[in-house]
């Protein structure tokens, strides 16, 4: 038996296929020719990047969602013309080319590594396009998710982003790897597809290939040749039906919001075949990828105004732009802060480029304008009142009428009464809250554990950020909302509303609807006395009736 940290639920049973290792390199390779012949090994170089950019694009416009945002990521790395420079350089000191892309790809992830946050996670993005053009300049199959042809449990030391976002439409019907956290690219898609998934499982990668397991994806347990027992009630759980339409509530009526996260187009389809209320996170992020200028007022209208057309009469919370020094975009020169997750980021960029997000209000206020839907607006990274009063007389000068801030900081939980004194709601972002609260960076399997949004201290900060509401709304956004049982506690804590990933939603109705609202108080009150975050989390499943745990795909598998 393994354990490590559940990060989607649901539980499987199949056979078990390690992802291949990386493809390795030495100064002794003959790369289709030798290493002496500089400029046969260049033309090979460029080769290898050009097809790994073209075939990573290729990818990115078959997928959706942040699957296609990782594949898009990725081919700009393979053909970013600095890593280039490197490799190139590494070719005419006489290195084979596949190795001159292992030393230059190495420089540029311990510099990414030190930066930290939000940097550190494009260091595996870089690997994993390292692979990539490794294997295609030395003629082999390039790493990636296996296909089989049978249902397997995937098994990995830590999947690249790139390899992670191909996981839909796949074989796999589990995902169990050594390293990674909570908020991983690896635990985002996981949820995203529905695919049961279990990260820092340390030890897990010395399973053999074609040993039988049992995943449980909500315990973070993984058993080894599991028993009869243990595999009919697997799939007893994943047969089990979830309540896939209707509004959020509980079982006597309490209302609790059940919204979806997208991040354009192709995501509201998804939220509204999940029966999504509205949307509780508009990523608009999408509107600046790829791009080596702004967009333009109409260009972001129209990308607004798609987004806005399917959801008439529902609520929908955009986030302006989420980026800065910790998510670099070609167009906004902030320099490299030390520490990235504490730098400029969000809101705080408006300082140098305030040009920036009185455009983007600009159009979303005219997309809203000539939509039905009900378009809320809000700000990311806000700490202070200052912040939140500017940005609200901004937005609300601009035509937005419902503005608000998101709560990923703790002084704008501490001093949420100030913070809602000028806006209209607040959406907690557990992520980047967790992270600021814990110190501990989102991106580090190392501190992993500590991620957990079982942690008691972040649900006080959740406690303190609604009781000083006076009655506007709260809202959760982050990962954590997704996760049924946690979903009891927020709701008992009484915030008003819950976003996630549209396939997370049936779940969470099910759960809203297994309880009265008195049970979900008191489950809130035993999450918050438990001194741990697993402590918090066992409390709170010997208070839900056994029946809808079994329902939920959340039973421990006949073991504790």
């Amino acid at each position: 038996m393994f354990t490590g940290i559940g990060v989607s639920p649901g539980s499987a049973v199949a056979p078990v296929l390690r992802l291949a290792p990386p493809i390795t390199t030495s100064p002794q390779d003959s790369d289709r020719g030798p290493a002496s012949d500089t400029a046969a090994q260049l033309a090979v170089l460029r080769e290898g990047f050009t097809k790994a950019a073209e075939a990573l694009k290729a990818e990115a416009n078959v997928r959706d969602g942040e699957a296609r945002d990782v594949l898009n990521v990725a081919a700009q790395i393979a053909g970013d013309s600095a890593l280039h420079a490197s490799a190139e350089k590494h070719v005419k000191a006489g290195m084979p080319a596949g190795h001159s892309v292992t030393l230059a790809a190495a420089e540029f992830a311990e510099m990414l590594e030190k930066l930290g946050g939000y940097m550190a996670e494009r260091a595996a993005d870089l690997r994993g396009v390292r692979d990539h053009v490794v294997a295609l300049i030395k003629g082999v199959a390039v790493p990636g998710v296996p296909q089989p042809g049978h249902p397997y449990v995937l098994v990995a030391k830590d999947l690249t982003p790139a390899d992670t976002a191909t996981l839909g439409g796949s074989d796999v019907v589990a995902i169990v790897t050594e390293e990674g956290g909570p908020t991983s690219h690896t635990a985002i898609l996981a949820r995203a597809l529905g695919i049961p998934a279990v990260v820092a499982a340390r030890g897990a990668s010395e399973l053999d290939d074609g040993a039988e397991v049992l995943v449980n994806g909500a315990s973070g347990v993984v058993y080894v040749n599991p028993s009869a027992e243990q595999r009919q009630r697997a799939l007893a759980a994943s047969a089990a039906a979830l309540v896939t339409s209707g509004s959020g509530c509980t079982q006597d009526g309490h209302p609790v919001g059940l919204l979806a996260n997208i991040a354009g187009p192709a995501d509201g389809v998804a939220a509204l075949e999940a029966d999504a209320e509205g949307v509780g996170l508009f990523r608009t992020e999408f509107a600046f990828l790829d791009r080596s200028t702004a967009p333009t007022f109409d260009e972001q209208k129209a990308l607004y105004t798609a987004v806005l057309a399917p959801f008439a009469g529902k609520k929908v919370v955009a986030r302006t732009l989420d980026a800065g020094a910790d998510k670099p975009l070609p167009f906004l020169p902030l320099g490299a802060d030390e520490n990235p997750a504490l730098g400029v980021r969000g809101l705080r960029t408006r300082v140098r480029f305030p040009e920036l997000l009185e455009n983007q209000l600009k159009a979303l206020a005219a997309a809203g304008a000539e939509s039905n839907a009900d378009l809320w607006v809000m700000a990311p990274m806000v700490a202070t009142f200052d912040e939140v009063a500017e940005f609200t007389a901004l937005a609300r000068g601009y035509g937005i009428r419902t503005c608000g801030a998101m709560i990923e900081v703790p002084s704008a939980a501490l001093r949420a009464g100030d913070i809602l004194s000028e806006a209209d709601f607040v959406s907690i972002g557990t992520n980047d809250l967790t992270q600021y609260t814990l110190a501990a960076d989102r991106m580090l399997g190392a501190v992993a554990p500590l991620l957990d949004p079982w942690q008691p201290a972040l649900l006080d900060l959740v406690a303190l950020t609604v009781n000083a509401s006076e009655g506007k709304p709260v809202g959760v956004c982050g990962e954590a909302a997704a996760d049924p049982l946690l979903a009891l506690v927020f709701a008992g804590l009484g915030v008003s509303s819950l976003s996630m990933a549209p396939r997370a939603i049936a779940g969470v109705r099910t759960a809203l609807l297994g309880v009265t609202f008195a049970q979900c108080q008191q489950t809130a009150e035993a999450a918050r006395k438990a001194r741990t975050a697993t402590e918090a989390r066992n409390a709170v499943r010997d208070l839900v009736p056994a029946a809808l745990l079994a329902e939920l795909g959340l039973a421990q598998d006949g073991l504790a």
